[in-house]
C-alpha cells in the first residue's frame, strides 16, 4: 500500500506514525510546506518568549525519528489533485502517486485588508519564520500592537508580555476571546491584562498601518477611534482559514473546511482529511464543524490513518476544549459554553479576585462551562462534559452549589445517585464569591 500525507503538522505526523503501527510494510510519505521539520505550531510562543529553542518545537526530537519508522519526509506544496488518476503534483515538479491519500494542510493566518499592512515590522505569528522575525522586532520596552485578542492572539500576547513588551491589544469585537468566552469571564481577562500594564482596547478596528518617524517607533497603527498607537512591531492575529485552494477541480468538496464523513473520508473516493482543513464532528452538537485546535488534529490524524488502513473506527467526534494562560490568569471553556437551547445555567463569580465558573445544563447532563482563574476543576469538567453522565439529583445541587462539583464527579464516577444531604461534602467553601445562582434559558 502507497500512503501520501500532505501537511506535516501534529495531524499528518500522528497520522504517519499511526499508518506504520499498523502497516508494517507499506510505503509512507510524509509532506511539509516549509523548510523545517515538523513542528507545532502552538510551541511559537514558548519559543519568542525565550523557553525553548528552534528544536523545541519540533513535534518529535529524535533527528531520525522518521528515518528510523521508514517514513520517507520531503518538503513541497501541492499544485493539485487528480483523485481519478490517484496522483498528487507538487511545486517542485515531482508527481506523486497514491493509493491512500490523507490532506492535512492545515490554515493559513487571513490577512485583514488594513492600508500598509505590507509594511516592514507588520507580521503574524504563523511560521517558524513568523517567530524568528518577531524576535528580532521585540526587544524589552519596545512598544508592540497586536490586533486581534482571540485564542491564538491571547496565546501571542502572554510571549510579547513575557519578552518585556510595551504591548496594545486591539480587538473588534466587545470582549477579549468572545469566541471563548462570555461577558463577565472576557471583561474579567481584559481587566487582568491592564492590571498588568496592558492596553487593550475594544470594539475597535485598526485601520491604517503608516511609517513612523524617523527616530521614533517603526509604525505608527491608526485606530477607529481616531487614535494612532505607536509601534515597533504589529502582529496581525485575526483569524485563520483552512488550505483548500489546491483542491479545485479534485473532487473533494470543501464547504468552510474539507467535507468529510464519520470515517473521516472526503467525497473522493480514497482521499481523507485531518485537522484544521477539515470539518470534523463536535462531539456536543453532532454536527460538522471546525474546531482547530491541537488536540482534535492528533485525534483526526490516529482515526484518519486507521481508516486509511481498513481498521474501520468511527469518530465519534471531539470535545471543543479551550485551556488559556495569559499572564498568569487561567481561563478554560469546554462544550456547549454557551448554553444549550433548553438547559439551566449555574454561576459563581468573584470579580475581585478574577475567579468565575460557569456550568451550563442540558435535562440532568453537563453540557459546557467555563472558568476563569480556577484551574483544579479543569479534568473534572473535561471529564463529566465528554462522558456525558447523567448526574440525577447532583445536577440540582450543582445549580444551588457549583462549589460541590469534586463531589459530584467522584459521585456520579463511582455509580452514585445522591446528593442528599448525607453525601459527603468537600471542604470547598464559597466564601469570597460575589454570588452564586442558577438560571434557565
Amino acid at each position: 500500500m502507497n500512503y501520501v500525507i500532505l501537511g506535516a503538522g501534529p495531524a499528518g505526523v500522528t497520522a504517519a506514525e499511526t499508518l506504520r503501527s499498523v502497516d508494517p510494510n507499506a510505503s509512507i510519505t510524509l509532506i511539509g510546506g516549509e523548510p523545517e521539520p515538523p513542528y507545532s505550531r502552538m510551541a511559537l510562543p514558548y519559543y519568542i518568549y525565550g523557553k525553548i529553542d528552534e528544536g523545541g518545537t519540533y513535534l518529535r526530537q529524535d533527528p531520525e525519528h522518521y528515518d528510523k519508522l521508514r517514513i520517507r519526509y520531503i518538503m513541497g506544496r501541492c499544485g493539485g489533485v487528480d483523485s481519478r488518476d490517484k496522483k498528487l503534483y507538487l511545486s517542485t515538479g515531482e508527481v506523486l502517486p497514491y493509493d491512500k491519500l490523507l490532506i492535512a494542510t492545515g490554515a493559513s493566518p487571513i490577512m485583514p485588508p488594513i492600508p500598509g499592512a505590507n509594511h516592514e515590522g507588520v507580521e503574524t505569528c504563523w511560521t517558524l519564520d513568523d517567530g524568528r522575525k518577531i524576535l528580532e522586532l521585540a526587544e524589552k520596552g519596545s512598544p508592540v500592537v497586536l490586533v486581534g485578542a482571540g485564542f491564538i492572539g491571547s496565546i501571542i500576547l502572554e510571549a510579547l508580555y513575557l519578552r518585556g513588551c510595551k504591548i496594545t491589544v486591539v480587538e473588534l469585537a466587545p470582549r477579549m476571546v468572545a469566541r471563548m468566552m462570555d461577558e463577565t469571564a472576557g471583561g474579567m481577562l481584559g481587566r487582568w491584562c491592564e492590571a498588568k500594564g496592558v492596553r487593550v482596547v475594544t470594539n475597535t478596528r485598526v485601520t491604517n498601518i503608516d511609517k513612523g518617524e524617523d527616530g521614533g517607533p517603526r509604525l505608527k497603527v491608526g485606530l477607529s477611534d481616531g487614535t494612532e498607537a505607536p509601534a515597533d512591531l504589529c502582529v496581525l492575529a485575526v483569524g485563520v482559514r483552512s488550505n483548500t485552494g489546491f483542491l479545485v477541480g479534485s473532487g473533494v468538496k470543501v464547504n468552510t473546511g474539507i467535507i468529510v464523513d464519520d470515517y473521516l473520508e472526503t467525497t473522493a473516493p480514497d482521499i481523507y482529511a485531518a485537522g484544521d482543513c477539515c470539518e470534523g464532528i463536535d462531539l456536543s452538537t453532532g454536527k460538522h464543524e471546525m474546531l482547530a485546535i491541537q488536540p482534535v488534529a492528533v485525534e483526526h490524524g490516529r482515526i484518519a490513518a486507521l481508516n486509511m488502513a481498513g481498521r474501520q473506527h468511527k469518530h465519534r467526534g471531539s470535545l471543543n476544549m479551550n485551556v488559556l494562560d495569559t499572564m498568569g490568569l487561567i481561563s478554560s471553556s469546554f462544550g456547549l459554553w454557551q448554553g444549550a437551547q433548553v438547559g439551566q445555567t449555574a454561576k459563581l463569580v468573584d470579580e475581585d479576585n478574577f475567579k468565575y465558573m460557569k456550568l451550563e445544563f442540558e435535562g440532568d447532563q453537563l453540557v459546557g462551562a467555563q472558568c476563569v482563574g480556577m484551574t483544579d476543576h479543569v479534568g473534572m469538567l473535561r471529564g463529566l462534559i465528554q462522558t456525558g453522565f447523567h448526574l440525577g439529583e447532583w445536577k440540582d445541587t450543582l445549580l444551588r452549589s457549583p462549589e460541590r462539583l469534586r463531589e459530584a464527579y467522584i459521585a456520579v464516577s463511582q455509580g452514585a445517585p445522591s446528593a442528599g444531604p448525607m453525601a459527603p461534602h468537600v471542604n470547598t467553601p464559597r466564601d469570597g464569591y460575589g454570588h452564586a445562582g442558577a438560571t434557565g434559558h
